[in-house]
């Protein structure tokens, strides 16, 4: 069963700040409305950082750990070349069909 917080209307937000504050720290996440429909909720840094966890790495972290990891792997020019698949593939008809 789900547990039923709180909805504070921005106006009591605004004035109760520190305690719903404290509030979210201790793990009880906030529930704000805006004219009577949900706004916002407020939540703790740690299940901020628990939901969306660290930033994801870009393509260059993402490439310099690939190569960190398979440092001293030796493969050979043919072995990258046999990676590749030479077939046609699905080729599109680019056609606007006004033959």
């Amino acid at each position: 069963m789900a547990v039923k917080h709180p909805v504070y209307s921005v106006a009591q937000a605004r004035d109760q700040l520190p305690k719903l504050v404290h509030q979210a720290e201790r793990g009880r996440p906030v529930r704000i409305s805006r004219r009577g429909k949900p706004a916002a909720v407020l939540i703790s840094e740690t299940e901020f950082q628990r939901i969306h966890g660290r930033p994801r790495a870009g393509l260059g972290d993402a490439i310099l750990a690939w190569r960190a990891e398979h440092r001293g792997v030796d493969i050979t020019d043919a072995e990258i070349a046999a990676w590749r698949d030479r077939s046609a593939g699905n080729v599109p008809d680019l056609s606007d069909g006004a033959h």
